[in-house]
């Protein structure tokens, strides 16, 4: 028997740290998953256009997928590193095959966050350096030292950053204060991370950024950033760190996104897609970097059976059904619906992003950012059997970020749902 939403969130006040929330005045309560669909409990289907911010690229409860994580629990389900199982090994060579370049070393952990601080370890311990570099609007997680790496207030709970952190300017422009040419703000944003990197000479291990700010609001680079960041970097000795976990797997129509900027990173983190619902993270690197880390660690779920199994379900299904391919298709498509709702609607000041994953940012007529107008559309796209993300500095941006399964069926009646609401505004 299902609760429902109001007895949820009565519990959620009861027995949750309050610093979870949800959104949604009215929020249903989801019972069930079916690929690009969600159910709550009176039976209401919802076309899920945020993905669980990303996660279940592959679609909810994937038969497929699910089936050979059913087999892999119903046979062994968990070892720890201390014991040999194959599982971990045969996701580690495939991951090989699948990430940018000569990065061929993973280790195996469960949440973003822990994949991002492993990669900040490996960097120190390559380099023989302690200090970092962000950008502003980036998230890379809620420990302590990825928190003080993240450029978003709103998401950096502790008010004391971790010692050696520096956060540097983004290459995005912020329309809300008057900013427009994106290739400026790139060179800005070099221009800053070049000043830390002089200022803090032979103290920066690595600078860790998104290919695409995801929470930041789906702020997309310059096509020639990466290119000049990573020359940047090197010419100082300093590692450049690739935070795919919200966009690898396929969604930006390539693999990995840094695929897009011809860079390869010297180490790279990825989370949620690879798991499509269950917790399973990595960072990885060359060899050469790799070998730094010799000293006994491990993570007791890390790579485990079950995990693995699933992971490596997740990659043959992307890989068997094209969905890179199809997700720069589709992709085509709702930035050229979005695009046209913007010469319709003047409320849209920016529409941004790589295949499905993409943003729309509302501003209002004198310039600010509409994020009560934000919270609207969501609720009436609620409403309307649609579920939408938002993110962005000032949490007016429209995140659309599906399952990869979505069809060209779906995205046509979500913007004609979406035409529909922001016309009521």
């Amino acid at each position: 028997m299902y609760i429902g939403p109001e007895a949820i969130i009565e519990k959620k006040k009861q027995y949750l740290i309050p610093c979870t929330s949800h959104f949604y005045k009215n929020p249903p309560q989801m019972v069930r998953g079916s690929m690009q669909y969600l159910f709550d409990h009176q039976g209401k289907r919802y076309l899920d256009c945020f993905a669980g911010v990303s996660v279940v690229s592959c679609g909810h409860c994937n038969p497929e997928i699910v089936q050979k994580t059913v087999e892999q629990m119903q046979t062994l389900q968990h070892t720890t590193s201390i014991y040999l199982n194959q599982p971990v090994v045969e996701l580690a060579e495939k991951l090989a095959e699948v990430l940018p370049g000569d990065i061929d070393h993973s280790f195996f952990c469960t949440s973003g966050s822990e994949a991002n601080e492993g990669a900040l370890l490996l960097a120190k311990l390559y380099t023989g350096r302690d200090e970092f570099i962000a950008l502003k609007n980036g998230l890379h997680g809620r420990t302590h030292l990825t928190m003080g790496l993240t450029g978003l207030d709103m998401w950096r709970a502790s008010p004391v950053p971790a010692a050696g952190t520096h956060i540097a300017q983004n290459p995005y422009p912020d329309f809300s204060k008057g900013e427009e040419d994106i290739e400026e703000s790139g060179r800005k944003s070099l221009e800053d991370i070049g000043r830390i990197l002089q200022e803090r000479k032979g103290k920066i291990a690595a600078l860790i950024a998104e290919p695409i700010q995801g929470n930041g609001g789906i702020l997309t680079p310059p096509r020639g950033y990466f290119r000049a960041l990573k020359k940047l970097l090197e010419d100082h000795g300093a590692l450049l760190i690739i935070d795919e976990i919200q966009t690898g797997f396929g969604r930006t129509g390539k693999m990995f996104a840094i695929e897009h900027f011809g860079v390869v990173p010297d180490i790279i983190t990825v989370a949620k897609a690879l798991g499509n619902g269950i917790p399973i993270s990595a960072f990885a690197a060359g060899a050469e970097i790799a070998a730094a880390f010799t000293r006994p660690s491990s993570s007791t779920f890390g790579g485990n059976p079950v995990a693995s199994a699933t992971a490596m379900a997740v990659l043959e299904y992307i890989q068997s059904r094209g969905l890179a391919a199809r997700a720069e298709e589709l992709g085509r498509q709702l930035s050229r619906g979005l695009a046209e709702l913007k010469q319709k609607y003047p409320i849209i000041r920016d529409v941004r992003g790589m295949g499905l994953m993409q943003g729309a940012e509302l501003l209002r007529e004198n310039g600010e950012p509409a994020a009560e107008e934000t919270d609207i559309v969501l609720e009436k796209m609620k409403d309307a059997g649609v579920l939408v993300g938002k993110n962005g500095r000032y949490r007016n941006v429209l995140a659309f970020q599906p399952p990869l399964v979505i069809t060209g069926e779906d995205i046509r009646d979500m913007l004609l749902k979406l035409d529909e609401v922001l016309g009521s505004l």
